[in-house]
């Protein structure tokens, strides 16, 4: 049975809310519930077996099997289909499981078979599907290329301030990024980033093939942080590191004004990074109202502001809403862009799943917690869906992602080579820090001659 509290369903079994999917020739399911118990539904039960219990109900009330009334049928058909095309465009990644293929190649060639007139939406259907699945495996593979080209190769001594001068222009760049890497996250991927922390849910996702477009996001995020600290602690010279330092300040105000929060966030954290923070010689003498201890300068200090953790991080709360409120309105592309900071709205979606039981008592589903998770996710699904309106330059997108970033240990190491320990504490750290980049380095030289001694007793190739 289902439970409805002034209009609104709020709870309901399994079972129950699994049939209140199901379209018939008079009814089909409102599209806000189907959105939301398709998100999380799969607490409960897997996608494949939703989709087979669907289509199970579907064949019995309908007969599809037997000779059901045509009339009803040609009504009953075109609504199955309408459901599979919403199933499929909202979380296309579930029919990357063969087993909802099954049922969905199964269930289509039923539909065909008592409406001709079905077979071309149908064919549409699964043409678009998969020109998204196969769009989303190119985009991991090139994921893929990019970590293994940063890691490889060596550190580049190319400038970010002279490959792309304007930190307007930068500011954009990251914007391309951070779009891009956006649209590939599934909403369902929230779902079960919970359930992988959660022995005790019903399902378990290690049987399905994983979809790691929201790791690779929050990886991008550090990467981007460490990025502006190692661009920062590669220069000898305290000029130059000066110079970085302001453009990154720029970048990060251009950002904010384009409504890029999460390259904003990173940027931020990256120039609060200890190796960073301590470079008070270098700054100080040259910025005097730039000093990295209590005093920071107007423009770093109004950023720092808007992403202050205090009271909940209530400053960027607030310009997120003002920032919502312009894309709702806006005409120009431009105005339509929110990038929200990402790690906040994983942090909010997670206390939101952890402070409301899935269930309730009486065993019922807690569907009133589900309509607030939907609520959050929808709203990322519009930010994810807006296209970068500005002008893409490869060359400083691919330096971006791909260019090598310094570890923890080795961005310590090279800010104590930009400036020397100045206190104990900080020549300890020194020392140990020397201690372990030479044992990882003897490590290395040891592993590539072995890989020569293999090489020289593998037998050659044949003739």
């Amino acid at each position: 049975a289902l439970v409805y509290r002034d209009g609104n369903l709020v709870s309901g079994s399994l079972e129950a809310l699994v049939q209140h999917m199901v379209p018939t020739e008079e009814y089909y399911p409102d599209r806000a519930y189907l959105f939301a118990f398709l998100l999380s539904a799969r607490l409960f039960i897997k996608p494949h077996e939703l989709l087979g219990e669907v289509c199970a109900l579907c064949e019995h009330q309908q007969n599809l099997n037997g000779e059901g009334g045509k009339e009803r049928l040609h009504r009953f058909v075109p609504r199955l289909v309408q459901l599979l095309a919403e199933w499929t465009e909202t979380f296309p990644y579930d029919f990357r499981d063969e087993r909802v293929m099954g049922h969905v190649r199964s269930i289509t060639q039923k539909v065909a078979a008592v409406d001709a007139a079905a077979r071309q939406e149908v064919s549409a259907l699964l043409q678009n599907l998969l020109l998204r699945l196969t769009a989303l495996e190119r985009y991991e593979e090139g994921l893929a290329r990019l970590a293994t080209e940063a890691a490889t190769e060596q550190l580049t001594q190319v400038d970010i301030t002279e490959l792309c001068p304007s930190a307007t222009v930068l500011a954009q760049q990251l914007t391309h990024v951070e779009l891009e890497r956006l649209s590939y996250i599934g909403p369902e991927e929230f779902v079960q980033a919970f359930a992988k922390e959660s022995p005790h849910l019903e399902t378990s996702f290690k049987d399905m093939k994983k979809t790691r477009n929201l790791e690779s996001y929050v990886q991008w995020f550090n990467r981007l942080s460490y990025f502006v600290a190692t661009e920062v602690c590669k220069h000898a010279k305290k000029k130059q590191r000066v110079r970085v330092v302001e453009y990154w300040i720029e970048t990060a105000r251009e950002c904010f004004n384009i409504g890029n929060f999460n390259s904003l966030m990173a940027i931020i954290a990256g120039l609060n990074m200890s190796p960073i923070s301590r470079l008070k010689k270098t700054i100080g003498p040259i910025f005097c109202d730039f000093q990295w201890s209590k005093v920071q300068s107007a423009k770093f200090s109004i950023l720092e502001h808007q992403m202050d953790p205090s009271s909940n991080f209530s400053s960027y709360r607030s310009t997120l809403k003002a920032a919502m409120w312009r894309s709702a309105g806006a005409t120009d592309e431009r105005q339509r862009i929110v990038v929200p900071f990402f790690s906040l709205l994983v942090k909010d979606l997670y206390f939101l799943n952890e402070g409301c039981s899935n269930k309730l008592p009486n065993g019922h589903i807690n569907f009133e917690k589900f309509w607030q998770l939907a609520k959050q996710v929808t709203e990322f699904i519009a930010w994810k869906q807006v296209a970068c309106p500005f002008e893409k330059n490869p060359r400083v997108i691919a330096f971006l992602q791909a260019s090598p970033v310094l570890t923890e240990n080795t961005l310590a190491l090279a800010s104590f080579e930009c400036e020397p320990p100045d206190n104990n504490p900080e020549k300890e750290r020194y020392k140990a820090l020397n201690l372990t980049v030479k044992k990882m380095m003897r490590g290395k030289d040891e592993e590539r001659m072995e890989d020569r001694q293999w090489t020289k007793v593998l037998p050659g190739r044949p003739t």
